[in-house]
């Protein structure tokens, strides 16, 4: 008796993410928004996200890679979730990153990704000693996040 799945598509052990790239050089991104010191972060968080949850490995020199992954930090966004009833004040808020991203194969010029738009949020309150710094590398952790889920190879 034949296998379940042999000859169907349904299940695979093979990678999820392309097989032709083992090393990524990941430049700064640049900050298009008036918040500084975000791309700092979300960089490093970018860096550390690769490293661990994809078979990749981050190069220091663009001549040693076999890919390079850019972009900018668009836009970063602050708003208002919730406010107190009787003063009017803001309880909860709400940080949004938007970013475009780029990463293409050194060795083909393949764009892998093309100016793809990307955003997160976080939310934080001031009540609970969280500040807009806190909230920004929440956003930057999930954004990170996102930018490894868009890398995988499309079912």
């Amino acid at each position: 008796m034949a296998a379940g799945c042999a000859n169907s598509t349904g299940y695979s052990n093979a990678s999820m993410f392309p097989d032709d790239t083992e090393s990524i050089y990941l430049e700064m991104f640049d900050n298009r928004s008036f918040r500084r010191g975000i791309e700092y972060t979300f960089s490093n968080a970018l860096a550390k996200r690769i490293e661990t949850e994809t078979p990749y490995k981050i190069v220091s020199s663009r001549d040693r890679a076999d890919s390079v992954m850019s972009g900018q930090l668009v836009a970063v966004g602050e708003s208002i979730l919730t406010l107190e009833r009787e003063l009017g004040r803001a309880l909860e808020k709400e940080v949004v990153l938007t970013a475009v991203v780029n990463w293409k194969s050194l060795k083909t010029g393949r764009l892998m990704i093309n100016n793809q738009t990307i955003t997160a949020a976080a939310g934080y309150s001031e009540f609970q000693d969280q500040d807009l710094t806190y909230a920004s590398a929440l956003a930057a952790n999930k954004l990170a996040e996102n930018v490894v889920e868009l890398m995988e190879n499309q079912w």
